[in-house]
């Protein structure tokens, strides 16, 4: 499903070279879910914004089904991030001017579904919310909204275009012990459960447990706990 090899990332700053990833390697089957932990600074983020897409390392590869992302245009990568890849950030990044179901139904607006099968997209955003008990929140705003009912909703936005790979990052990290539990019952009922790949970054080993398999970076690198 996802692999990554030799994964190199470094970051210049005024009077230093920080070397963040030093050949770390990754592999993700189909609907198998993996924890990513380390110690703060490891390079945990930013493996998993490389995974997705979303920040091209200075070395190594990076496959989704075959497909080379880093060697796609622009354009080629933004619509496979769209279609195959699903964000869960630990920071809700819901838009404040849209209601619930307008955020969860933006993947969809964006990359131009929307017009041709704008009922289906509607269900479909209501099917998840009512998947995680928002269904009867579509039309409030998200400032109206708790922090783990946010993070509910922009897990239903990540699950929007039925990606093949949800990557999470800190999902639970601003939420109390309780609620953070209900979102990640939420998290593995729509992902793993599913049929859906997983590569969540934690702190918390129990988390990290509830996965099939757990990864440690150190020292730039990928260890299997």
């Amino acid at each position: 499903m996802l692999e990554a090899r030799d994964i190199h990332k470094t970051y210049e700053m005024p009077h230093k070279t920080i070397d963040v990833l030093r050949g770390a390697q990754v592999s993700v089957a189909a609907g198998e879910s993996v924890a990513i932990i380390g110690l703060s600074g490891a390079g945990k983020t930013t493996l998993l914004h490389i995974l997705g897409g979303l920040d091209r390392p200075q070395g190594g590869t990076v496959s989704l089904e075959g497909e080379s992302v880093y060697d796609l245009s622009e354009s080629r990568r933004s619509a496979v991030r769209a279609n195959k890849i699903g964000f869960v950030f630990q920071t809700y990044h819901l838009l404040p001017e849209m209601t619930v179901l307008e955020n969860v139904m933006l993947p969809a607006m964006v990359h131009g579904h929307m017009a041709a099968r704008a009922r289906a997209v509607s269900q479909r955003a209501l099917h998840l919310l009512d998947t995680v008990g928002l269904a009867e929140r579509a039309t409030h705003m998200p400032m109206e909204l708790s922090g783990g009912e946010q993070q509910r909703v922009a897990l239903s936005r990540a699950l929007m275009n039925e990606p093949r790979i949800v990557l999470a990052d800190e999902p639970t990290g601003n939420l109390d012990s309780r609620t953070g539990r209900q979102v990640l019952d939420n998290l593995f009922a729509m992902t793993v459960e599913q049929g859906h790949s997983l590569v969540i970054v934690t702190h918390n080993a129990d988390i990290a447990a509830t996965c099939n398999r757990v990864m440690r970076i150190d020292e730039g690198k990928i260890v299997e706990v």
